[in-house]
């Protein structure tokens, strides 16, 4: 695990100096405080900043062929190098070291860039090929590690974070083209970003760079099948899918440094603990992240998994206290506006084991991989509601809607959660997820921002994303479009900066590309059975773990902001900056004592919202 970054010259250089390419890695760190190394030529410059996990005496990097002739920089894991390691040495490969880094410039001389079709793991590689003076960029399956690039005239910059494209001197401009974006998902999707000029590579993509020709070549997505393709099954699939899941924490585990895991008091983090527990040897440590609000804590269900498991169990709580400290944070190790709010609690729990290790597995990806979020129980309930004559469905959204106005506070709040649920089953999908993804009154969202028009950008990019989903029922297009954008660019972006800025590795067992692609395969009724989620791991490694997890309600990660922003002193804190823009062009009909009034009575949750221009004005208020 590390931060990579580097320069592509596509004319020869003749200056030595590695004073820019050093600029350029010292910025980040914080990925890698366990060493750097830095390599230059006549055309490339390399840079890498090393957190040592595997082969901690002689994994630095830049890593050489014996040959001298490939030079490689790689953030990540390669967790089946071991047995890669012995199909190389078969074929005639010489190992110097323990490393997975020195398996991939093997892989790559006997198997070309075609080699990563071979990898379990994941990785930002940057390869250089001096003798065919060809250059590779690539970024894993799924997007669990982050790799940004620029292309200038006279070359191509790239980076595992935004701050390092900006350190080699390119110009730091915001661009407001992509900004309805962000206003809908409260971060940007690849290849997007709002510095002009910066892209983020998109998922199991390479680039190829040979003089001034960048090609771009997708080399890994989802599974091409539609819904008679699917796994009917349930005995096959459970035993396949226990299979896999033991076997992608088995390697995952793989490591010369102590490690642990992330826990909350959920299913998917349960779970894997549940797994690491068969094959440690030692006590598992694990960390946890509590709240003093109740509807958001969870310490008590994670600690009932620490002693059913007798874990070394470590507990921090988190309060509106942190909001400024978390904010300086989250818009440093970002770059780009990031405001999804699960990413404060997942600062504090990665600091939290940093005191302790350097490596941790988390439960993430279970939601996407098992469709388990609460919206695919949604889907379930708007396919019933619309069969329901549309006059009924009128009178039954007008009466709860009379209700509402009637009720003040948390009772209104939970109230105007039904209404609102009412009213997105009677929208087509596009516009449910519309709803979903923006984490806020979507009407609202268009009212305050008309010059933008959040919804026309993100009709454009959903056509885009979408265009080769052959899935017809919404349940499954809903699952390939997280697995497409708000898994890599939302969720793992999150735990990668926010774990990356404590110098701790995070590894994702339900992402093994062997489980997303198997699992993708498998109809709906096995993964829900009514309204009941993830049938599949609960039937499997979830009967391991205590009743009262199984039988909890879904919390998610996330944090009270509709409650922090009804402090008056976090007002205060909020109208101080909250129009540090550059331009109130954007804001011209954002009245924000309207939206203060809306989240403090109650008449709906504007506290991401609120997050959310905080976020943006955080970022480029300097600029």
């Amino acid at each position: 695990m590390c931060g990579i970054t580097g320069q592509y010259f596509f004319e020869k250089q003749s200056s030595n100096s590695l004073d820019q390419i050093k600029k350029m890695t010292n910025v980040i760190e914080h990925r890698g405080p366990d060493g750097e190394g830095h390599f230059k030529d006549e055309f490339v410059e390399l840079g890498h900043r090393r957190l040592a996990i595997i082969d901690l005496n002689s994994g630095e990097q830049p890593m050489f062929s014996q040959d001298s002739n490939i030079i490689l920089t790689f953030n990540g894991e390669i967790y089946n190098y071991i047995e890669l390691r012995e199909e190389l040495k078969i074929l005639g490969a010489n190992f110097n070291t323990d490393s997975d880094t020195e398996v991939i410039i093997n892989a790559y001389q006997y198997w070309g860039i075609d080699c990563i079709s071979r990898f379990n793991g994941m990785w930002a590689i940057a390869l250089w090929d001096k003798n065919n003076e060809v250059l590779f960029l690539c970024r894993d399956r799924l997007g669990e590690k982050p790799l940004y690039y620029s292309v200038t005239d006279d070359k191509i910059v790239w980076g595992s974070e935004i701050k390092s494209i900006i350190a080699s001197g390119l110009t730091k401009e915001f661009d407001d083209k992509y900004l309805g974006l962000y206003l809908t998902f409260g971060f940007m999707p690849s290849p997007y970003t709002l510095f002009k000029g910066v892209n983020s590579l998109e998922p199991g993509t390479y680039l190829k760079v040979s003089k001034r020709n960048i090609d771009k070549v997708q080399y890994w997505t989802l599974p091409d099948i539609s819904e008679n393709d699917l796994i009917t099954d349930q005995q096959y699939v459970e035993k396949q899918f226990s299979e896999l899941f033991y076997d992608s924490v088995r390697i995952r585990m793989r490591s010369d440094v102590g490690f642990g895991a992330f826990l909350s008091g959920g299913l998917d983090s349960g779970s894997i603990v549940a797994a690491m527990n068969e094959y440690n040897s030692k006590k598992t440590e694990t960390f946890t992240i509590g709240f003093k609000e109740k509807d958001f804590d969870e310490s008590n269900l994670s600690k009932e998994i620490s002693d059913k498991f007798n874990t070394n169990y470590h507990l921090k709580y988190v309060s509106d206290d942190t909001l400024e400290k978390a904010l300086n944070d989250v818009s440093f190790h970002f770059d780009d506006p990031f405001s999804d709010p699960s990413a404060i609690p997942t600062g504090h729990v990665s600091e939290l084991a940093s005191n302790h290790v350097k490596m941790v597995l988390t439960g993430d990806g279970g939601d996407e991989v098992l469709s388990g979020y609460t919206t695919y129980q949604g889907e379930i309930f708007a396919a019933k509601y619309q069969k329901i004559p549309f006059f009924l469905r009128l009178f039954l959204t007008y009466s709860v809607e009379i209700f509402s106005k009637l009720l003040k506070g948390k009772l209104r709040y939970k109230i105007n959660r039904v209404l609102n649920i009412i009213k997105s089953s009677n929208l087509s999908f596009e516009e449910r997820l519309f709803s979903k993804v923006s984490r806020t009154n979507s009407e609202n969202l268009i009212k305050y921002f008309p010059e933008i028009n959040p919804y026309a950008e993100f009709k454009e990019f959903y056509h885009l994303v979408m265009k080769d989903c052959k899935f017809k029922d919404p349940f499954y297009q809903l699952m390939y479009f997280q697995l497409k954008v708000t898994l890599p660019d939302n969720m793992l972006t999150k735990v990668d900066r926010m774990s990356m800025a404590h110098s701790i590795e995070t590894r994702v067992p339900f992402l093994d590309y062997r489980i997303v692609e198997f699992m993708f395969r498998v109809h709906k009724d096995l993964k829900m059975i009514g309204y009941q989620n993830k049938v599949i791991l609960r039937n499997t490694i979830g009967k391991n773990l205590p009743k009262n997890v199984l039988l909890g309600s879904k919390r998610g990660f996330n944090v009270p902001l509709r409650d922090w922003f009804r402090d008056e002193k976090k007002i205060d804190f909020v109208k101080s900056m909250y129009f540090q823009f550059p331009s109130n062009k954007y804001f011209n009909n954002l009245n924000l004592e309207e939206i203060l009034e809306l989240n403090n009575s109650g008449k709906s949750d504007e506290g991401n919202l609120i997050w959310r221009i905080m976020l943006l004005n955080k970022c480029f208020g300097n600029f």
